[in-house]
């Protein structure tokens, strides 16, 4: 039998699962939770170490774990890096990455459309403008960042450990597109002309763009004694985190469909690019990129609104008690609403300027009115996304599969089927991504 080790290098903690060929697990581990740096209101920035320390902890458990002692291939995907991390010239940090839930790039965004021809953006890119994409957060480091000067290259999350382990420098086709603003979608090239317009130096960004399940190098000696593993072990390129969770939930045609709901939702789906609208993040998927377009929306607080809630509002309860109070509040939480936008919001709102709310209160509701409502509210911000999707002509089944750690909550699966009018579906695993990774190093290039 052989065995295939995937790893995700996530927001909030890394999840790393070592599976056979037919994808089957059989063994999974976490790493410790770690924080994102919020310095600022709207800030969210994380240091290249934290990844790193993550992704160690995770693949040595599961390694351990695991007892297999030879691994045919390692694949790692990650959270949308945003910026990426800024290298100098000898390939050490310069400071954080500027994460996906980064809104400080507002002056950026502003003037970019005041002085850019925002159709040809879209013509070029695919996709609109705004503080999440990547390219108008490098914007504002080169405003504000004391070292821009010494700015060598800018490596994403999942690309920065790769590095590490293999000494290579690449990046996939989903992370490249997701910076958004300098690729060219079509052409699924970096974009001269829209770095030239930016003031960007093409060598920031890796000259190798591969398919996600490209082998990019070989494990390194120190590392793979650090993990358990044997040296020359091929590391499989990767994606981004929801493109890989797609495709762990079998999403390979178009009209399937998929939520993954963690820290944030992304819902996304697949077609051949006649679809693009500027109101959904667009870039290569990660299986066969050069015909299939991953587009996908969500929510820039899912997962953390509910953990907000829980920190701030009832501590003194578990999420089982508060669900089991939560079921007895009928569907519409009897009125009280919840705007989730604790964090601005992304596609297919773009208003960074949004906030969270919540509405409808009167002396006899509950917490567990309020609660439900928390949970309601990223079930509606699911809903629109599939509205939208409709609109702009993308067909979509009258099923969806949802992945991440909403699956572990019952209430919430069961109020997003309702909310949306579809039938559910979940994977045996509350991993997502990982699996996707497992999937990749499966169907690897050599």
């Amino acid at each position: 039998m052989r065995y295939f080790l995937g790893v995700d290098v996530g927001t909030s903690s890394t999840k790393a699962v070592i599976a056979d060929e037919n994808a089957k697990i059989l063994a999974q581990a976490k790493s410790q939770n770690y924080k994102v740096e919020m310095p600022h209101p709207m800030w969210a920035q994380q240091s290249a170490d934290v990844w790193m320390k993550g992704f160690l902890e995770a693949a040595k458990k599961v390694v351990e774990d695991s007892n297999v002692k030879k691994i045919e291939a390692v694949c790692i995907s990650g959270l949308y890096g945003g910026s990426g991390v800024p290298l100098d010239d000898h390939f050490e940090p310069l400071g954080p990455a500027l994460i996906w839930m980064d809104k400080r790039a507002t002056e950026e965004t502003e003037w970019i459309k005041e002085n850019v021809d925002i159709d040809k953006l879209f013509k070029i890119t695919g996709n609109y403008v705004d503080p999440y994409f990547g390219f108008t957060k490098i914007l504002w480091l080169k405003r504000h960042h004391p070292d821009w000067k010494k700015f060598n290259l800018l490596l994403s999350p999942k690309d920065y450990v790769i590095f590490k382990l293999t000494g290579e420098i690449a990046t996939d086709y989903s992370s490249a597109g997701n910076i958004g603003g300098i690729f060219n979608l079509k052409k699924r090239i970096w974009s001269n002309e829209m770095l030239d317009i930016f003031g960007l130096p093409s060598h920031l960004f890796p000259e190798r763009i591969l398919p996600s399940n490209a082998i990019v190098g070989k494990l390194g000696t120190e590392f793979a004694s650090l993990i358990g593993l044997e040296s020359g072990t091929p590391v499989v390129c990767g994606g981004i985190d929801a493109a890989v969770a797609t495709y762990a939930a079998g999403v390979e045609k178009t009209g399937q469909h998929v939520a993954m709901i963690g820290t944030s939702m992304c819902w996304g789906t697949i077609h051949d690019g006649k679809y693009l609208t500027p109101k959904m993040v667009n870039m290569p998927y990660v299986i066969d990129p050069d015909h299939h377009v991953y587009s996908f929306g969500g929510a820039t607080t899912a997962g953390a609104i509910i953990e907000w809630f829980k920190r701030e509002m009832a501590s003194d309860k578990t999420l089982e008690e508060l669900e089991a109070e939560a079921k007895k509040v009928p569907f519409g939480s009897e009125g009280v609403t919840v705007e989730p936008y604790f964090m601005g919001e992304r596609a297919p709102i773009w208003n960074a300027n949004l906030r969270g709310a919540i509405k409808g209160l009167t002396l006899s509701h509950t917490r567990a009115h309020v609660y439900r409502a928390f949970l309601e509210s990223i079930a509606n911000s699911l809903k629109l996304n599939v509205e939208v999707a409709r609109k702009s002509g993308i067909p979509l089944n009258d099923e969806i599969f949802i992945v991440g750690g909403a699956t572990n909550s019952k209430l919430w699966l069961e109020i997003i089927s309702q909310t949306l009018g579809m039938k559910v579906k979940t994977l045996d695993s509350s991993l997502d991504a990982p699996i996707g990774d497992v999937k990749l190093a499966i169907k690897r290039e050599m």
